[in-house]
């Protein structure tokens, strides 16, 4: 393991139904990420959850809802993450964008193996 880095971690949450040009929300936030050459992102679908409006999205087997809670999240240094915030302002319309500094612990083969 490589000495951790101090880096920030980016979480958007929204819904499957939040649109931007046309196409998810969560799908432009991640090539627009991609296009800006960050580092990575992730997408997580969430099989419950509930927002502001209190208004509960599942993917109970009954419930026709297929509008379920999305997590975007993207780890990267605090310029590069300030830098893309400024770029998001004008797609979020709603929802929740939260960071908090993280540890990045590298990975990888062990010497010799």
């Amino acid at each position: 393991m490589e000495t951790p880095s101090e880096a920030v971690l980016l979480r958007i949450y929204s819904t499957e139904s939040a649109k931007w040009e046309h196409k998810p929300l969560y799908e432009a936030i991640v090539m627009r990420a991609r296009e800006q050459g960050l580092a990575g992102a992730t997408v997580l679908r969430g099989p419950m959850g509930y927002g502001k409006s209190t208004h509960l999205h599942t993917a109970k087997i009954l419930d026709l809802s297929m509008n379920l809670p999305v997590v975007v999240e993207i780890v990267e240094t605090e310029e590069r993450i300030k830098a893309f915030l400024e770029l998001l302002d004008g797609m979020l319309a709603g929802g929740l964008v939260t960071t908090e500094k993280v540890k990045v612990l590298h990975y990888g083969p062990r010497a010799g193996a």
